[in-house]
């Protein structure tokens, strides 16, 4: 279901939408404002990199 007030990152585009934009699959979000969704590949890679550390930490306990 699509948040009609939240922004997304379409993924084919590389821009910020707010609302019903391109197909799900090629969307990122709902993000609480447009410059939260300009950030979602920065804010995507920023979580992986500290998952892949707690991994990390994990496997050494």
């Amino acid at each position: 279901m699509v948040d009609p007030d939240g922004w997304y990152y379409c993924l084919t585009h590389r821009t910020p939408e707010k609302g019903a934009g391109c197909r799900g699959l090629d969307r990122m979000g709902p993000y609480p404002d447009e410059a939260s969704a300009r950030r979602a590949l920065d804010t995507a890679r920023e979580r992986n990199e500290a998952a892949d550390e707690a991994d990390r930490a994990w496997r050494e306990d």
